[in-house]
């Protein structure tokens, strides 16, 4: 077997000399950054070594793994050393087989660099891959928290290393979305669960809480087929209740107006026999407690009732936890998050999620009823975060 060593600047310099002199059939033995730089020795590739074999009289029994994916990094700030024995990788059906030792050596370097990043606290101002970095990048512009940021920079390492420290910046996209869904995996999501009579809307001013509510309602009576009612007590703005009562005959359900627990008593009597019954609740400035406590005044929140918090996404990510905070004594389902569409930064649906460990029931993004409301999944919040059609 004819084995050599090869030495260049960037990994496609080193992988051109192996194929000019070794062709197609060469196998990569080992390849490792020889020259130390970047943040304690990771990521700053000034040099590269790459052992390559090829045995020109035997033929080898299983194809060869490409090249370019059966690279590995040492990253280690060691001096160079000649590998102890040859260690070829070979794919075997769907399969990569390689040395045992190597895939230790691999898998330490890899929980080598996330205890690094771990114990530096932040991915910002260290040298990445080019791919790696910009996607972070997108992920700060959509206002994702930086501790999440650097948590999923961790999995979307491991797995660039594992690849052979090799992606397109769609491939790394896909990994962190995978990653996303995976962190929301074990919230509820999805609209009205149809286990509750009740479904409560609550919300500041100005967020489009009525017209999602008529959008929900809407989808329980012509998807779902249910026996629907509606219930406000947004008394504080006229034009709030003739607009439900548009929406209550359009639909051709029934509305009442309460003003205090006595009608609302009397409204959730009138409606025993509805399937659904969405209660409207006024658009104040929850940011001021009273406004919070007068909700328990007029609803009760001891009912079988399922709670949904309407924010905004145009809204900012402090404003929007402390309205959360506000609501404390109540107990939230799940989020809403509408004006989808009159926002490109969508991180604090993760990052809200998150820190409430509170699921998201829909997304709206425009004005028409019913058509503009989106259930809400994992996989729809992790790919609207992450902007997959832009890899497309």
């Amino acid at each position: 077997m004819k084995v050599k060593k090869y030495t260049a600047s960037s990994m496609p310099e080193a992988m051109k000399q192996v194929r000019s002199e070794l062709g197609s059939d060469a196998v990569i033995l080992n390849s490792r950054v020889v020259q130390t730089g970047g943040f304690m020795g990771f990521f700053k590739k000034n040099s590269i070594e790459v052992i390559a074999a090829i045995d020109p009289d035997t033929e080898i029994a299983s194809k060869p793994v490409n090249l370019d994916k059966s690279l590995k990094y040492n990253t280690s700030s060691k001096k160079t050393e000649e590998p102890k024995a040859e260690q070829t990788f070979y794919k075997k059906g769907t399969e990569l087989t390689a040395p045992s030792m190597a895939d230790k050596d691999l898998l330490k370097e890899i929980s080598q660099l996330k205890d690094m990043l771990k114990s530096s606290g932040s991915t910002e101002g260290i040298s990445l891959p080019d791919p790696v970095s910009r996607h972070l990048q997108h992920l700060r512009d959509q206002d994702v928290d930086q501790s999440i940021i650097d948590e999923l920079s961790g999995v979307i390492l491991e797995k660039w290393y594992l690849n052979g420290a090799a992606a397109s910046e769609g491939e790394v996209a896909e990994w962190s979305a995978q990653a996303i869904r995976q962190r929301l995996s074990g919230l509820s999501f999805g609209g009205v669960s149809f286990t509750k009579k009740f479904v409560n809307v609550i919300g500041p001013t100005g967020v489009g809480k009525t017209t999602t509510l008529a959008k929900i309602a809407a989808e329980c009576v012509l998807k779902h087929q249910k026996k629907v009612a509606f219930i406000t007590t947004d008394t504080y703005r006229i034009a709030a209740i003739e607009q439900l009562k548009t929406y209550a005959k359009i639909l051709n359900v029934p509305i009442e107006v309460c003003y205090n627990m006595d009608d609302y008593k009397a409204a959730t009597g009138k409606f025993a026999q509805y399937d659904v019954v969405f209660i409207d609740t006024a658009g104040r400035n929850f940011r001021n407690q009273k406004y919070v406590n007068d909700l328990n005044d007029v609803i009760d929140f001891s009912e079988e009732m399922e709670t949904f918090l309407v924010l905004a996404l145009t809204s900012k990510q402090k404003d929007m936890e402390e309205i959360r905070n506000q609501f404390s004594l109540i107990h939230i389902d799940k989020f809403i998050f509408t004006k989808l569409d009159e926002t490109s930064v969508y991180g604090s649906m993760l990052n809200m999620a998150e820190k409430f460990s509170t699921g998201i029931a829909y997304l709206t993004n425009g004005q028409d009823v019913p058509d503009d409301l989106i259930g809400a999944s994992p996989e729809i919040t992790a790919n609207t975060i992450i902007g997959v059609n832009h890899y497309e």
